[in-house]
């Protein structure tokens, strides 16, 4: 090797030899035993005492000013309104990593071949009525009837297809409440 500085090196003879440090009082000691908090840091971490619907609760600086900054996105501001957009994509982030990693759960499935199990739900939402003239019936289930309205809606939302037969005609009028009140499309004789 050459005595002679080459860019960006010293000369040879002016280099430490390999374990040997250039700094006469050695590494500085780290200072660990002080800590470096900023200001905000600070701030973050006090309580707020508020009043929710008449009781007080604690929260944290942080939490308040995530709460002015959901209002202030609802209110319309834009910057807001991308701030909390940032906090939603960071959350479905989360999710999604937390769900990888997740063994996938057995799923149970229970079928009910129970026909009865939607009929409260058809009276309640009036797409039925009971059938008074079978009430007499002593049956499992109620004996019940389509409104006409629920039928209307079914033959309005035929489009095209094959036209109506003579028997199912005769068991949409049977099984209709008032079936003299229905407008039949064109091309049924009823």
């Amino acid at each position: 090797m050459t005595d002679k500085p080459t860019r960006g090196n010293p000369p040879v003879s002016g280099r430490f030899r390999k374990g040997q440090s250039g700094n006469l009082k050695g590494r500085p000691k780290s200072k660990a035993t002080t800590s470096k908090t900023s200001a905000v840091e600070v701030i973050l971490d006090k309580t707020l005492t508020v009043m929710r619907g008449g009781n007080p609760r604690e929260i944290t600086m942080e939490e308040a000013l995530q709460q002015n900054t959901l209002q202030l996105a609802l209110e319309g501001n834009r910057s807001a309104q991308r701030e909390v957009l940032k906090w939603i994509a960071k959350r479905e982030k989360y999710f999604a990593a937390e769900n990888q990693r997740k063994s996938p759960q057995a799923v149970t499935q229970r079928i009910t071949t129970d026909p009865a199990n939607a009929d409260e739900a058809l009276l309640l939402l009036e797409i039925t009525a009971l059938d008074p003239r079978r009430q007499d019936i002593k049956a499992d289930r109620p004996q019940m009837l389509l409104e006409p309205w629920a039928v209307q809606a079914a033959l309005s939302r035929r489009r095209g297809g094959q036209k109506l037969t003579e028997s199912e005609i005769s068991e949409i009028r049977r099984c209709t409440r008032d079936p003299d009140s229905l407008r039949w499309p064109k091309g049924v004789e009823a």
